[in-house]
């Protein structure tokens, strides 16, 4: 019994060692105790996690039995002694076992979340460098966009300046074209005038011819 206990104590601090320090063995130690933790692994130490304390409770019953029967016999037995001693060493590795086997539990517990967390940071990382590098390309290309607007703009301004040119230009033609057609229809008129002035002065000739005619007619009569 004794001799189990030793070998279970000095495994065990091994094992701590081995999760403690960073080592090649320290994953393999890991991967092999995940194993344990799954299917029946827990059903079996829980096992013998409870006869270890059955154990070490009648160990503790023995001793105290013991140290009553020294106190009502008001004389130490040697053999007695020996028992006490025996169940002491029993008790004291057992706890032992069972103390060194909570740390084995908890480190691991540690270590995996220890993990998980650095897989977690890695991961955020991994986005944070994601999102700078999609700022990054978002900036140039709004910067791109930015210039692209900038050329239209000042694209447009132009066009705009050459619209308004063209437009002063239609409206200067339309005020001569209009002046124009007014003088047109002052020449259509004055042209009218002309033509009556022009029936007027035949018809002064035709009546002058007519007259001259007239007085020869009346001598030959």
């Amino acid at each position: 019994m004794l001799q189990l206990l030793y070998t279970a104590i000095f495994s065990e601090m091994i094992l701590i060692l081995t999760l403690v320090f960073k080592t090649p063995l320290r994953k393999l130690v890991i991967i092999t105790l995940d194993r344990v933790k799954r299917g029946r692994g827990p059903v079996v130490v829980s096992t013998v996690g409870a006869t270890l304390v059955v154990v070490l409770a009648s160990s503790l019953y023995s001793m105290a039995k013991i140290q009553q029967r020294t106190i009502e016999a008001g004389v130490v037995n040697p053999t007695d002694q020996v028992l006490m001693s025996k169940h002491m060493l029993e008790a004291s590795l057992m706890g032992f076992v069972l103390f060194l086997s909570l740390m084995i539990d908890r480190l691991h517990h540690y270590i995996r979340e220890l993990r998980l967390l650095r897989k977690t940071m890695e991961a955020v990382k991994k986005q944070s460098r994601s999102f700078e590098e999609g700022k990054n390309g978002n900036t140039e290309e709004h910067k791109a966009l930015t210039e692209e607007i900038a050329a239209l703009k000042s694209e447009v301004k132009k066009l705009e300046s050459e619209c308004e040119a063209k437009g002063n230009k239609a409206k200067t033609l339309e005020t001569e074209v209009e002046a124009l057609k007014k003088q047109s229809e002052g020449f259509l008129m004055e042209y009218d005038r002309l033509l009556e002035d022009n029936q007027n002065l035949r018809s002064q000739l035709q009546a002058v011819d007519q007259n001259s005619l007239h007085p020869d007619d009346k001598k030959s009569i």
